[in-house]
């Protein structure tokens, strides 16, 4: 990697379709704008396909992935619901943590979990700590299999990791945030699909459809939950305004 000199007074300048923006590298302005061009980059790059936990493919940033430690540990749940299973990264990593504080259990939930994915999951050693549904996120099925092996937990935290259309968040912020218990939270994941709509292999669509607009659109109809900044402070995130705290009031 190249290191380049930015001494105090440095500048960066972005030029686009005859605009032109400047900030100062060292200002909160200057790393606001240096982490979203960082995710733009990034994303471009597909480095959120480059990260493992304990030998699944993760897919998310690295400082989501220590946000979600720090969240789990905090909040030590006895369920943790995980809609969209993909390798099994996300499960393994929510496991793992459960697994160091010594109780807890995963339920992941896919519309389409791949045999070669079912098997590698089910071969890791964290599997007592994880059990798998398949089946559409906001079906009624699922959700009333999702209930039971909630049972009568006095702690649940969900991460919505599915279809990323605004439509499809909205509706499973609708069904999943009652089985949030009170001082928990749920996370909607990939809100900056909002945010990358512009580069290179981005979708136009992605500018009006994305999962900030059902985060944004859930609030407003739901005062228990609040947007809680702690959990994206160091700028770089798939997941602006995505952690969502029940209030500790029933």
């Amino acid at each position: 990697m190249k290191n380049y000199n930015a001494g105090v007074g440095s500048t960066l300048t972005l030029e686009h379709n005859g605009e032109r923006i400047t900030v100062d590298v060292y200002s909160q302005e200057g790393l606001d704008f240096l982490s979203n061009l960082w995710i733009k980059a990034a994303a471009q790059q597909r480095l959120m396909y480059e990260s493992t936990w304990l030998g699944r493919p993760v897919i998310q940033f690295p400082t989501d992935i220590v946000a979600i430690q720090e969240l789990i540990w905090q909040l030590q749940p006895d369920i943790v619901v995980e809609t969209g299973v993909a390798h099994g990264g996300s499960l393994v990593l929510s496991a793992s943590i459960l697994e160091l504080i010594g109780k807890g259990k995963v339920v992941g939930v896919d519309i389409d979990i791949r045999p070669h994915n079912r098997a590698a999951i089910e071969a890791h050693p964290l599997r007592h700590r994880i059990e798998l549904i398949e089946g559409s996120s906001v079906s009624a099925e699922t959700l009333a299999a999702v209930q039971k092996a909630i049972g009568s937990a006095k702690s649940v935290l969900v991460f919505l990791d599915s279809n990323h259309t605004e439509a499809h968040v909205l509706q499973e912020l609708e069904l999943y945030a009652p089985l949030v218990t009170p001082g928990s939270y749920i996370v909607a994941h990939d809100g900056a699909q909002a945010w990358v709509w512009d580069i290179p292999s981005g979708k136009p669509e992605w500018k009006d459809d994305h999962p900030l607009n059902a985060i944004h659109k859930f609030l407003g109809n739901h005062p228990e939950f609040a947007i809680d900044p702690h959990w994206t402070r160091m700028g770089i995130t798939s997941s602006p305004d995505g952690f969502l705290k029940r209030s500790t009031e029933k």
